[in-house]
């Protein structure tokens, strides 16, 4: 990430771009995403709640970007896109204020979706709206597309 390429803010680093998200990823495990208001109103009180029941939960919800041993010698491209693409449509059902964020942490638990409950958060950058844009066009570009995980369709 460019240090000076940084959010309005001046909070973070943002990553720019497709490749520079694989790049990331490629030089080490342990990365999430997270699609929220950001760091500034996570991080306070350091737990989601479920949307369905309003109970408290263990961590920030957030979605793992390392590949799994089963994507084999699949692009990286790929994978990072998916995994961007899946959660897209947050900003348009939550709040269009709704942005994706890199974090560190360590998992506390599972969610009521089964994904990962971050917690000793370690905010790491911004994801630019065009890394978003290029993850969507490169789903797109896929010989079976499929949408985002949008329950309400």
């Amino acid at each position: 990430m460019d240090q000076a390429d940084r959010d309005p803010s001046g909070e973070m680093p943002t990553v720019g771009s497709l490749d520079e998200l694989v790049g990331l990823l490629a030089s080490g495990p342990g990365l999430y995403v997270r699609w929220s208001l950001g760091p500034h109103a996570d991080l306070p009180g350091p737990s989601s709640r479920d949307d369905l029941t309003g109970a408290q939960l263990p961590g920030l919800s957030a979605s793992p970007l390392d590949a799994e041993p089963w994507w084999g010698d699949r692009p990286l491209r790929i994978w990072a896109a998916r995994r961007l693409h899946d959660y897209s449509h947050l900003p348009r059902r939550k709040d269009r204020r709704v942005r994706p964020w890199l974090l560190r942490g360590r998992e506390a638990g599972r969610g009521p979706d089964n994904e990962p409950l971050v917690h000793r958060v370690e905010p790491v950058g911004w994801i630019d709206p065009r890394v978003v844009a290029e993850a969507d066009a490169e789903i797109t570009r896929q010989s079976r597309p499929w949408g985002p995980l949008d329950r309400h369709g």
